[in-house]
């Protein structure tokens, strides 16, 4: 009787460990949707796990994530962010694009979506409002289509000469595009310019694009902020500068690897905050209350070293404003 006794409780013993393991709620599950590719988009990743670990969260300790890339073709995007609803992830995350957050916000109006634009969200119909999202999309928004036009402004200080320059767009990206090219081309005849617009949606495109600088006689280009673009910056840097063209764009890597100058706000900043949202709607947060931040930190950085190669000599006003000159 003793011995059954013994056994009984160490049968109890064993049960209630996997009993308790058994009643644990299963582990949160991130859809992460982009329009890039894991190999291209590997430091993005990084920044944005911190914000996810500050929030509490470790990948693959107390949270998976489901990743989709759509491998810079920005029409698979709807298949894959219905892919993630069918999995009923716990979250979709969309950073840095603004055609991954728009395929996310078709494919379901209950999951919770994280975004980070280089848009207008309340003018992509995103979000009701900035302070108050409203519905289940709340995020970041880097200003990367409201400072397009001040990017023209100081790319005209550096070439003052210049008559006919040009901006770079990704007819894919169809709703920042329209946008950015509307204000871009109105600042443009405010300076009294002659803006010409061009396209590129794959890598074999940027070799069109430079020779058509040359053949339009355009003296800059301003790039338009896009996940495409944003991957492929420091290949963009360095056509501009072996094709002799004076280049800006939002992030301070396009300056560093060649780019003549870049004005935007901080990707890190915003990639952070992206991650750190994703882990405070796990904890139970609702998207419709958390505001939309706009990231704050906005800089002007001057690669000196190449406006030198490129004949040109920055104005003491255009420098001193600068956050940061690369010598």
């Amino acid at each position: 009787m003793r011995r059954r006794e013994v056994i009984a409780g160490i049968a109890a013993a064993t049960a209630w460990p996997l009993a308790a393991r058994a009643q644990q709620p299963p582990m949160p599950v991130i859809g992460f949707l982009s329009s890039e590719s894991p190999a291209l988009f590997a430091s993005f990743l990084g920044v944005f796990r911190q914000g996810l670990n500050e929030a509490g969260f470790v990948e693959g300790q107390n949270v998976a994530i489901e990743y989709r890339w759509a491998e810079g073709q920005n029409e698979r995007l709807p298949v894959l962010a219905a892919d993630l609803v069918r999995r009923r992830v716990s979250v979709i995350a969309a950073p840095g694009s603004t055609p991954a957050a728009l395929a996310a916000q078709r494919a379901s109006a209950t999951i919770p979506i994280v975004i980070l634009t280089g848009g207008d969200p309340v003018a992509l119909g995103l979000i009701a409002s900035l302070n108050r999202p409203g519905g289940n999309v709340t995020g970041v928004t880097s200003l990367g289509r409201e400072l397009a036009p001040k990017r023209l402004g100081l790319l005209h200080e550096l070439v003052p000469t210049a008559t006919v320059m040009a901006l770079l767009v990704n007819p894919t990206n169809t709703a920042l595009t329209e946008s950015t090219t509307r204000d871009v081309q109105a600042a443009a005849h405010t300076l009294g310019l002659q803006l010409h617009v061009l396209h590129a949606g794959s890598e074999g495109d940027f070799d069109a694009v430079f020779s058509s600088l040359i053949e339009l006689r355009a003296s800059a280009l301003v790039i338009a902020v896009d996940s495409y673009f944003t991957v492929r910056r420091e290949q963009l840097a360095g056509l501009a500068l072996r094709h002799g063209v004076p280049a800006v764009y939002q992030y301070r890597d396009f300056a560093a690897a060649g780019g003549v100058m870049s004005y935007g706000g901080s990707l890190a900043e915003g990639y952070h905050l992206a991650g750190l949202y994703t882990g405070r709607i796990i904890k139970g947060e609702k998207p419709a209350n958390l505001p939309v931040h706009q990231v704050t930190r906005v800089e002007l950085v001057i690669n000196l070293k190449t406006a030198k190669a490129l004949g040109l000599v920055p104005s003491p006003s255009l420098l001193g404003r600068a956050d940061e000159v690369i010598e």
